[in-house]
């Protein structure tokens, strides 16, 4: 059963059933309590050594209830506060924070470890220092409510020589070789420009490069400036939607090698890793961004970001570090 501090109700009745005599152990009886819990509240809360009035306990109660809490520091210790807010403004999430402390940088140190619900307990905590950071605003959904996340409307067309998804090879489903990416268009702000993304399934790697239009000749040279420098081994192939942008993809695969395949028309999960990868990109440049305005400088910054922060399913590895290890390798 769970265990409840005493309410002001509770503490009128124990003072009113006081005062007609009533003992200790029958005033537990009446309230449902425990007797030990009637006996320590007229020990630490009477106004003195023979008088208990109900406001003055409250009053009591609570002021300790305040000293308590704010005896422990609301994220374990300063070193810990201070390495989870300066995380948080890189833009990286509690979970990340909280495995990579305990998986990576202080495995066998428990002074360093802690979880990720007590991050988001502080975060939206009702504390001074909470309120005053407000570092909610660094979260990647910046809304204490979710809403339904509606993506592009992708109009039906044929693409030439398109491959089916469920013609992918299962080493490529799987995740069990380097060089297989999926591939996307982030729209930009009048719907006539954009960037396109793409993202290694093996790494999670992001990589994107600015599209003057949302034609196929535009998206065509922004894969060509992410694949083209990359050795054979990390090009293999790419999964893409269905966008009309994509209908040059076999000149693509002429001029680079890589393979093209196509998810099923609104299947936005059969390429989930580059769908969360540009949730990521809008955090940096909501909807509504002309990236026509944006310097390559920040888009570059945005990037190295991005891949810089540890992911969970890569061990609090960050996709750099393990895209680096994997062309080390070749």
């Amino acid at each position: 059963m769970k265990h409840t501090k005493l309410t002001l109700p509770e503490r009128k009745l124990i003072a009113a059933w006081m005062k007609e005599g009533i003992s200790k152990r029958e005033c537990a009886k009446r309230l449902g309590r425990n007797h030990a819990t009637v006996v320590r509240e007229l020990v630490r809360n009477k106004f003195n050594k023979d008088l208990y009035e109900p406001l003055h306990a409250q009053a009591k109660a609570e002021k300790r209830k305040t000293y308590a809490w704010g005896a422990k520091h609301p994220l374990k210790n300063k070193d810990i506060f201070a390495y989870v807010v300066k995380k948080l403004r890189r833009g990286w999430s509690p979970e990340v924070i909280a495995g990579r402390l305990r998986e990576v940088e202080y495995h066998n140190d428990p002074y360093w470890h802690i979880c990720a619900e007590s991050i988001y307990q502080f975060i939206y905590s009702d504390c001074p220092k909470a309120k005053e950071l407000a570092l909610w605003e660094y979260l990647r959904r910046k809304q204490k409510r979710r809403k339904k996340q509606t993506g592009r409307l992708v109009h039906r067309l044929r693409i030439p020589d398109r491959v089916s998804i469920h013609e992918r090879p299962s080493v490529i489903d799987n995740r069990l070789e380097f060089g297989h990416w999926e591939g996307d268009t982030v729209v930009g702000k009048g719907r006539n420009h954009g960037i396109h993304t793409e993202y290694e399934r093996v790494t999670s790697i992001t990589r994107f490069e600015k599209m003057d239009d949302l034609t196929a000749h535009s998206s065509l040279l922004a894969q060509k400036k992410i694949f083209t420098h990359l050795p054979p081994n990390a090009r293999r192939s790419t999964t893409l939607d269905n966008g009309h942008e994509h209908v040059r993809h076999m000149e693509l695969k002429k001029d680079t090698g890589v393979d093209t395949y196509f998810a099923d028309p609104y299947s936005a999960c059969q390429r989930g890793g580059n769908e969360n990868a540009n949730l990521w990109i809008r955090y940096y440049f909501p909807k509504g961004t002309d990236f026509r305005t944006i310097p390559e400088e920040e888009l570059r910054d945005v990037e190295y970001e991005l891949n810089t922060r540890p992911r969970k399913r890569l061990n609090y590895k960050t996709p750099l570090e393990v895209f680096t290890s994997y062309l080390v390798q070749s």
